[in-house]
């Protein structure tokens, strides 16, 4: 049977998801909300498209439509999800996702490995300094090695040839877009970019000192800045009754 929620929390990311634990458990508190993974096999090739059919295959198992949120290549799928089912989305907020929404923190890894010529190990550690700003939330060899998954399982095809660019565009549905005042992953460009994409009504917000992650470290204010946005656009009885298509 499945569980009656309201908002769904999108994650590409199942080896950093404590760094989204603070944030949702802040959320649970303001509406029910159920997480859905992206998990790669080992011999699976990277599409992103690939993700957007399993989560519409998710979606449509539930009442909807429903608030979707992620983070970074969690929120670059349920972009995708949404320009193609808006249908099933009654909002969408994004948590540094960039208009370019294949620039997640993987592409800041093979720039260095490319321009610089760095190890794995040595451009690994400089994203990482450049995500956390030196304010690391854990122990740093556990960052090094869920971080090393996570450069596994990206359904974007990043390499040290090629960097895979996505169609930079808005969405019919209500979107907020959320971004860290000072992430070294997502500069000044990256994120004002989405000014010529946003609709009347739709919020640009920044967290002030937030880094890339700045949802881990400042889950408390992010929350209000989310519930306020999703009472802006209520669920509705008769709009939980949608026919799945």
């Amino acid at each position: 049977m499945s569980i009656s929620c309201d908002a769904i929390w999108v994650s590409g990311s199942p080896s950093l998801r404590s760094l989204s634990t603070p944030l949702i458990n802040k959320l649970i508190k303001y509406t029910n909300i159920s997480g859905w993974e992206y998990i790669q096999s080992i011999d699976e090739p990277a599409c992103i498209d690939t993700a957007v059919a399993l989560l519409h295959s998710y979606l449509i198992t539930k009442k909807g439509p429903l608030h979707l949120i992620g983070h970074g290549i969690g929120g670059t799928i349920a972009l995708m999800f949404a320009r193609k089912y808006p249908q099933f989305v009654k909002s969408l907020t994004l948590l540094s996702v960039a208009a370019q929404p294949a620039k997640t923190w993987h592409v800041n890894y093979y720039q260095q490995r490319q321009i610089y010529t760095l190890s794995k190990a040595e451009a690994l550690l400089n994203t990482l300094h450049n995500v956390f700003r030196d304010k690391f939330p854990c122990c740093l060899q556990n960052l090094i090695d869920n971080f090393y998954r996570d450069l596994d399982n990206l359904p974007l095809t990043h390499s040290l040839l090629k960097i895979e660019n996505l169609p930079v565009d808005g969405v019919s549905v209500p979107l907020m877009v959320c971004g860290g005042q000072i992430d070294m992953i997502l500069g000044y460009p990256d994120l004002h970019e989405w000014k010529k994409l946003l609709k009347p009504d739709d919020i640009l917000w920044k967290c002030h000192q937030g880094g890339h992650f700045f949802h881990y470290f400042y889950p408390q204010i992010v929350s209000e800045q989310i519930s306020n946005f999703w009472d802006l656009h209520p669920l509705h009885e008769i709009e939980k009754d949608v026919v799945n298509t």
